[in-house]
């Protein structure tokens, strides 16, 4: 089969190459899934478990990617909960092969059915953004109807997802980002946004809740903003500010199938639309991991066509 691989960790993107690989092994409770659709994170090239694997033991040459939609092809044994020619879509693990390739080995539980209505593109650009923006909001920070909220990168993967569930949730929402994205926060449903090009972000006032995806500077100011017994959640970097009168929680998102089964009737129903960008062949992945310009939404890879 083909796919992207990576070998050298010191060339970064620019060790990515197409090869050719071995059809997958279904472990006990894997399925083998043809991956239509896959999404990566660029910086994962960074993270250890593109490199090593649960034991610290190097498993190069290693495939990116870890979000899917795709057909279950083949089950391990063991496995339950799925059938053969299913429809699914879900978050590989950190430390395995992921899904720029044409089929990927992935636990069953990692997956969830995906309705027929519900195209694999769009899928695919759910899985880590819905995920990380429900734990975000509703596992760790406890949101709840008429609180405020704060939402850095507001149209992004995953601020835009966000920005959507507190909305529905009753939330009041206040998005931040470049000015460019302005009207993108606001047409999914922010009640206000902070350019933090040309705008003070401390014009915002005390929020309930703040969320950042961005880390730095941005993460260490929003700490001031959380009012007493407020909460700043952030997937960017561990927080070595903590607010004064609140809780700080820096998390890595998890897989949850009942979670994936929620996001993905939302988006069948039309509640939420998740912002898919550039939309490539497996041939192009490589040059997306270093776009030529900044485009809004995810960008997905068309690994085989529906």
């Amino acid at each position: 089969m083909q796919a992207i691989t990576v070998q050298d960790r010191a060339a970064g993107a620019g060790g990515l190459t197409l090869a050719e690989l071995p059809h997958p092994h279904a472990a006990e409770n894997d399925v083998i899934v043809k991956v239509h659709a896959a999404g990566f994170t660029p910086g994962e090239l960074d993270w250890p478990g593109t490199w090593t694997d649960r034991a610290g033991r190097d498993r190069t040459p290693s495939v990116p990617g870890h979000e899917l939609s795709g057909v279950v092809v083949e089950l391990g044994y063991g496995t339950t909960g799925l059938t053969i020619g299913q429809r699914v879509y879900g978050l590989t693990d950190w430390a395995r092969n992921g899904t720029l390739a044409q089929y990927t080995a992935v636990e069953a539980r990692n997956l969830a059915p995906l309705p027929a209505d519900v195209d694999h593109v769009t899928a695919a650009a759910l899985p880590i953004s819905g995920l990380t923006a429900w734990q975000a909001l509703f596992d760790h920070a406890d949101l709840r109807t008429g609180q405020s909220v704060l939402i850095h990168g507001a149209a992004g993967g995953v601020g835009s997802i966000a920005v959507q569930l507190a909305g529905a949730a009753g939330a009041h929402v206040i998005g931040t980002g470049r000015a460019d994205d302005r009207d993108r926060a606001l047409g999914l449903g922010a009640h206000a946004f902070v350019d933090l090009q040309a705008e003070k972000l401390e014009d915002v006032g005390d929020v309930d809740v703040v969320f950042d995806v961005i880390g730095g500077e941005i993460l260490e100011r929003s700490t001031a903003l959380v009012r007493p017994g407020g909460t700043l959640v952030t997937i960017a970097e561990p927080v070595s500010v903590h607010p004064r009168d609140g809780r700080a929680v820096f998390f890595v998102v998890e897989p949850d199938r009942a979670r994936l089964s929620d996001l993905a009737q939302r988006v069948r129903d039309g509640r939420l639309k998740p912002i898919v960008g550039d939309v490539r062949p497996l041939d192009e992945a490589i040059a997306a991991f270093t776009p030529a310009k900044r485009t809004p939404g995810k960008t997905i890879i068309r690994v085989t066509e529906d």
